[in-house]
């Protein structure tokens, strides 16, 4: 009893030796950035100050000069100051109430025992998106061009196109996957009925994704066709082009080069909005973190489900951002 009671509090000492060195490696970085705060607001003064002195001497490209240096500082001061600020919140908040935060929500030894079913769950999640991704792509280009067919004649599916994405748009995806999924295995849908279980819940999640989906990518489509110009459409039409030439050599390929941003945007969103079919059964990543959290009494396990969406969403929105960059100095450089 004694040997087992000086073991427990051999192992309390260690955790709390750990905790303690975590948590100076965290005071290091904030204490230096909260030295950097005084050091540049009194740079930032020093430069308002000769600034001033030189206005006095009459030398005004050298006062401005200094001037734009003390907003320069100025805003290194706050940028530090706010960074310095929410990395001690963020402290104070995994400290507080004796650590609870901490343990409930990131308890790494936890989310590592768990790291086998939120690996396993996440691969499913990675299947339905790239699948519906594809598809999407596919069936919103076609709404998308069914929308802007020109003429009377093509009204009354320009019509059925308009409805599509007003109804889709406008219903929430949890409720549109709860519809189809459910519904449809219910109802007994041909198509899906003979699939076994898993496979016909699968492929009816897929299709939940790609119309709700498919409706927000087709404007993004949209909005990217209208930006052409019609002086090319014309001039292609002039040349012998028929219409559907027209759209698949001329103003569809600008159009997406144009689009690529804001549709790798709704990509990060679907790839998130795949958690949602752990509503109606599919045993994916967020499903798993359910079970993990119910065996431990702990949330850590939803965390790392968490960090395995922020490991695709991340890389992915960087590379968003790159090309915008990109398309922007394309832009200016004409």
């Amino acid at each position: 009893m004694t040997i087992a009671m000086i073991w427990k509090f051999d192992r309390s000492l260690q955790v709390d030796q750990r905790h303690l060195t975590v948590a100076r490696i965290v005071e290091v970085p904030l204490a230096l950035a909260s030295l950097g705060v005084p050091l540049f607001g009194v740079l930032a003064l020093r430069s308002s100050w000769r600034g001033e002195r030189l206005a006095k001497r009459e030398d005004y490209q050298s006062a401005r000069i200094a001037v734009e240096d003390s907003k320069n500082q100025i805003w290194v001061v706050v940028g530090v100051g706010l960074s310095a600020l929410v990395v001690a919140f963020i402290a104070f908040l995994l400290s507080a109430n004796q650590g609870s935060v901490r343990s409930v929500l990131f308890d790494w030894s936890l989310i590592w025992r768990s790291r086998t079913g939120l690996l396993k769950g996440f691969w499913l999640n990675i299947k339905l998106f790239t699948i519906s991704e594809v598809l999407v792509l596919v069936w919103s280009l076609l709404v998308a061009v069914v929308r802007l067919l020109p003429g009377r004649a093509c009204a009354p599916i320009r019509f059925l196109a308009i409805a599509y994405t007003d109804v889709f748009r406008g219903v929430p995806a949890v409720i549109t996957i709860y519809l189809i999924v459910l519904g449809f295995a219910l109802a007994g849908v041909p198509v899906f009925d003979s699939m076994s279980k898993d496979g016909q819940v699968f492929w009816l999640a897929v299709l939940a994704l790609v119309l709700v989906y498919g409706a927000y990518v087709a404007e993004v489509y949209r909005a990217g066709l209208e930006s052409i110009h019609w002086s090319q459409t014309a001039a292609a039409r002039s040349l012998g082009l028929s219409q559907w030439q027209t759209m698949r050599h001329i103003v569809i390929p600008q159009a997406v080069r144009r689009i690529i941003p804001p549709l790798l945007n709704d990509f990060v969103a679907l790839q998130k909005d795949t958690a949602l079919v752990s509503f109606v059964g599919v045993v994916e990543i967020l499903n798993y973190a359910g079970l993990y959290k119910n065996r431990f009494f702990n949330l850590s396990p939803v965390t790392g489900a968490a960090l395995c969406y922020l490991m695709i969403t991340i890389p992915v929105t960087r590379f968003v951002d790159y090309l915008i960059r990109i398309d922007k100095e394309r832009i200016q450089a004409r």
